[in-house]
């Protein structure tokens, strides 16, 4: 048997698989795709890729069924991540484009993802420890008040008023303006302390007070938002496919997808996994819970390093190609949207 054709007979039966959800025999994988070999042919083959262990048996008489390492086999011999229709390309653009701030950005995402792929769909919030400050804007709301609105590389705004103990000077207010965009900006937050903290002191001693005032709210509020978040959508799909998909219970598998520091520290495992679609199937989440599931991910929102992951959760029997494609496109919308 050559290789070449193993791996078409193998295509045939995890295509097959993922459509019909039935064992797959030699005769339908004769019918359906033109492989051009007789069945005779392809039960051998079929015997070679059960020998080596890429698909099975479930019962006697039956067809056979990917196992995981065929899975794995099969993602990792296609060719490329194809493109989404022009129509759901603009779909994805579309709805994207119309959101109002960053949560509504986050929940239209997840709520794409879900559509597109028919699975449940996971988005980490843009990472803060991975952020910069894009720009500090201060608007004078009162003789003794200040308007803080801090705005991050990631579309993160958050808006803080001070109060003053003296009124404020206009000049006092540009100037501390100008210099904390010059000295933070484009910093990323963890590296903020002590460029904030050498600020105070070019304000001493009239307007260190000001400045200081400042420099707390904003290390105070960027304080409060490092704690990190997935949104997640599409749990109806898991529960539709639960008794062909997940023969045991799909409890383990929900109860996983609630519990937000195992997602994170999945999403975060695979986004160095790799630098464009990363894919864990089974037993490769390293979680009991995702043990009969698969993740496909993608890093969104840096030209050269992402600042958050998004993806797809689903059952080993996953159309991987459109996932695969659905995830990578949202993912370079997110990217768009993010760095305008």
């Amino acid at each position: 048997m050559s290789e070449e054709r193993r791996l078409d007979v193998l295509r045939a039966i995890v295509e097959d698989y993922v459509a019909t959800r039935e064992p797959v025999g030699s005769r339908a994988l004769t019918e359906r795709h033109a492989l051009g070999v007789s069945p005779a042919t392809i039960r051998n083959d079929m015997a070679a890729l059960e020998d080596a262990g890429l698909i099975v048996q479930p019962h006697t008489s039956a067809g056979r069924v990917p196992t995981e390492q065929g899975y794995r086999e099969f993602v990792d011999r296609l060719s490329g991540v194809r493109a989404l229709s022009a129509a759901e390309r603009r779909a994805i653009g579309t709805l994207l484009e119309q959101a109002v701030d960053l949560d509504d950005v986050m929940d239209r995402a997840v709520r794409l993802i879900a559509q597109l792929t028919q699975q449940v769909a996971v988005v980490q919030y843009p990472s803060l420890r991975r952020s910069a400050l894009r720009h500090v804007e201060l608007v004078p709301v009162g003789a003794r008040h200040l308007l803080v609105v801090i705005i991050t590389t990631t579309g993160r705004v958050e808006q803080r008023t001070v109060e003053l103990t003296a009124d404020l000077e206009e000049q006092l207010v540009q100037r501390l303006r100008l210099r904390l965009n010059v000295a933070a900006a484009g910093l990323r937050l963890a590296e903020l302390d002590v460029a904030l903290d050498a600020l105070v002191d070019e304000f001493a001693p009239d307007g260190a007070d000001v400045a200081r005032a400042v420099v707390d709210v904003v290390a105070e509020t960027l304080a409060q938002e490092r704690e990190e978040r997935v949104v997640v959508a599409g749990a109806s799909h898991l529960a539709r496919s639960a008794g062909a998909d997940f023969p045991h219970t799909i409890g383990p598998v929900l109860e996983a997808l609630e519990e937000q520091v195992v997602l994170l520290r999945l999403l975060s495992e695979m986004a160095e996994d790799s630098a464009g679609v990363a894919v864990r199937i089974g037993s490769e989440t390293r979680h009991e819970g995702l043990a009969e599931t698969s993740i496909v991910t993608s890093g969104y929102g840096g030209e050269n390093s992402s600042v958050a992951v998004l993806g797809a959760v689903g059952p080993l029997r996953m159309d991987y190609p459109q996932t695969m494609a659905a995830v990578r496109a949202v993912a370079r919308y997110l990217t768009r949207i993010l760095a305008g």
